[in-house]
Formats: structure tokens, C-alpha cells, sequence
């Protein structure tokens, strides 16, 4: 990190010595930052929102469970996939009063829910609506308000309907 250094100053040098100076003190405080044991910066692309170690995308136009997947791994991402309370409360708080297709699907209809990232699906870390999964024909998750006790939940829907998504990423760590 420090041959890092000394190879930017050199070129810093060309400019008058007021620049110099001032580009030579800010290098020194991100290398400084950058070498600071302990110290970790991390960051989320631009239009993303940042939750514990992930980032996440809210799409604002609506297109099939599988075409949102799509979209969500040419970002280097895939659907959301909800591990805690927390993470359900940070995402509902982003999002309109639409619905957003979410990583689980149940691909052959019979009950076995399973995340696009493989995670294991874990029942007690769930969040359907009350009576949901209703429809053995309906093989993709949204999260969805309903003017209820439990106003944001899990509703199974038809994997062809078109509704917007929300995609997962990690945190780009320097």
C-alpha cells in the first residue's frame, strides 16, 4: 500500500505547489484510512439501498417473477431474500403500496418453497399474510400491504403476473 502512495505522488507533483499540497494531504488521509487496521469502508451502487452487509434495488416498472430475476443477475444480484424481521420491516419501510416479487418460489406447486439463492427455507422466518399460500397454482412470492392487522406480507401469486421486485446484493467492501 505505501509503493501505492509514493507512485500518485509524482504525478500530483505536475500541478502548482497550492494543488500539490492539497492533493498530497488528501491522498495521505485516504491512505491513512485506507491502512487504519480495523477500519472498513463499504458501499452500495448508485440508486441502491444499503441494509446491514447488503444492498437493495426497489424496480420501479414491473415485469414477470423470471424476467426480474433476469434483471436482477445482469446487476450482479438475484431477488431478495429475506432472513429476519428486520430486514422484512427495512424493505416494507421502501417501498410503495404496490407489490414486489421476492426470492422464494415454489417451482412444481407442491408446497416445497425454496430461495433463488438456495438458501434453505427456513418456516419460522417467514412473513405470509394471513391464509397465504392459498393457490397451489400460484408458484411465486410478492410482498404486498393489505389494509389489515398485518398490513405488509407474503402473498403467493401467479409467476407470469408482471408486479415490480426488489434485488440483492452484497456490499462492495474496501
Amino acid at each position: 500500500m505505501r509503493v501505492a502512495a509514493f507512485m500518485l505522488f509524482p504525478l500530483v507533483y505536475k500541478f502548482n505547489n497550492t494543488h500539490t499540497l492539497k492533493i498530497h494531504i488528501h491522498i495521505m488521509h485516504l491512505f491513512a484510512l485506507l491502512t487504519n487496521k480495523g477500519k472498513v469502508w463499504s458501499c452500495c451502487p448508485k440508486n441502491w439501498k444499503s441494509f446491514s452487509s447488503c444492498c437493495y434495488f426497489f424496480s420501479t416498472d414491473a415485469k414477470s417473477w423470471k424476467e426480474s430475476q433476469e434483471n436482477c443477475s445482469r446487476m450482479e444480484a438475484h431477488l431478495v431474500v429475506i432472513n429476519s424481521k428486520d430486514e422484512q420491516d427495512f424493505l416494507t419501510q421502501n417501498m410503495d403500496k404496490k407489490a414486489y416479487f421476492v426470492g422464494p418460489s415454489d417451482p412444481d406447486g407442491q408446497g416445497q418453497w425454496q430461495w433463488v439463492d438456495q438458501t434453505p427455507y427456513n418456516q419460522s422466518a417467514t412473513f405470509w399474510h394471513p391464509g397465504e399460500p392459498s393457490h397451489s397454482e400460484e408458484h411465486c412470492v410478492v410482498i404486498n400491504h393489505r389494509p389489515t392487522s398485518l398490513p405488509w406480507g407474503w402473498n403467493d401469486v401467479p409467476c407470469k403476473h408482471s408486479h415490480r421486485s426488489v434485488c440483492e446484493m452484497m456490499k462492495i467492501y474496501l
